[in-house]
């Protein structure tokens, strides 16, 4: 574990191992916070850690044991917890409501939900004490937007920024900011996660149409934690130019 240097902030991203996390973890450790990344593969975060000076403590959101420990851990930095962002998360499968699966529903409430409801609720009185809090919340387009076949996932995503939201109110008048990033479509491994590693599935995706990349979206939370601690941006919607909604594209030949 490696050790803030006196005055560093710390920030705790969970997912870091990939896509949205990693990319956010390398912004954050630019601006000068003390990087926690927390994710449940222990090696790409571990040489995450390595390269930006952070620190790697391996967090498996859907277990309490495993949150309780991400907490005890941080707490042993020494330095005052300043931001949180709330990024693990995903999709499973595709199918309509009729034809359901139930474990890729349970999965994607346990981990987009009730994982961010673990490690925010867990973390919530150290942003507090630190007089200068940020909780970051990565849901999507999802979490305002439905479409078909994506039921298990969009309805996640309603409850995780209903969460996220709903603590907005809660929070007024205590030092802590609250924003939602929705992103549309990123080109990550989130298509390949989805369908289960199917990479010609995944890849069809992202035809025709040039999607965002996971810094896109870093540099916008990199942005969130950099305001001044009286400025909340509460919302924020980040698509690629190609996309209008969840199923709107423009997509070439």
């Amino acid at each position: 574990m490696t050790t803030p240097k006196t005055g560093d902030r710390v920030a705790v991203v969970t997912g870091a191992s990939a896509g949205i996390g990693e990319a956010t973890a390398k912004t954050l450790a630019r601006h000068g916070f003390h990087v926690v990344c927390a994710a449940r593969r222990a090696e790409p975060i571990t040489a995450l850690a390595r390269e930006i000076g952070g620190t790697a403590i391996v967090t498996d959101v859907t277990d309490q044991e495993s949150v309780d420990a991400l907490v005890e851990q941080v707490g042993k930095l020494g330095a005052p917890v300043s931001v949180l962002v709330n990024n693990a998360g995903g999709a499973r499968g595709l199918e309509p409501v009729a034809e359901a699966d139930i474990e890729h529903w349970r999965w994607m409430w346990e981990t987009n939900v009730l994982g961010t409801l673990r490690v925010t609720r867990a973390l919530l009185p150290k942003l507090v004490e630190s007089g200068d809090g940020l909780i970051v919340t990565v849901t999507s387009i999802a979490a305002f937007e439905t479409y078909d076949g994506g039921a298990g996932y969009t309805s996640a995503k309603h409850a995780q920024g209903a969460l996220h939201r709903t603590l907005r109110g809660e929070l007024l008048g205590k030092p802590v900011r609250l924003t939602e990033i929705a992103p549309g479509m990123v080109k990550t491994d989130f298509s390949l996660n989805r369908f289960e590693g199917d990479e010609e599935r995944a890849a069809k995706v992202y035809e025709g149409v040039t999607p965002l990349v996971a810094e896109d979206v870093a540099e916008v939370i990199g942005f969130v934690a950099t305001r001044p601690s009286h400025v909340n941006l509460d919302f924020v919607v980040i698509r690629p130019r190609d996309q209008a909604n969840a199923t709107r594209f423009n997509r070439r030949s």
